[in-house]
């Protein structure tokens, strides 16, 4: 695993060690986010997961979580 330029942290850190989800948004993330941030995703995931009862089965429910992860990782910075 390589060091990367985090585009969420702004901060170097380690790339994971595959694209952690399939098609563009995956290799996005996985080009430009770190181990640590994607670990705080996963971590605020389940919390909007539980939060609004979602089903990751349900295409509309699934849409809804992309949306969140791409404005988690690739937001404003956090604070």
């Amino acid at each position: 695993m390589a060091p990367i330029a985090c585009a969420r942290c702004d901060n170097s850190g380690q790339q994971m060690a595959a694209p952690p989800l399939p098609g563009d948004l995956g290799n996005r993330i996985y080009d430009s986010i770190c181990q640590s941030c994607w670990s705080e995703w996963l971590q605020q995931q389940t919390v909007i997961i539980n939060h609004y009862g979602l089903n990751v089965l349900n295409p509309e429910h699934r849409e809804f979580l992309t949306q969140q992860t791409e404005a988690f990782l690739f937001g404003p910075p956090p604070e």
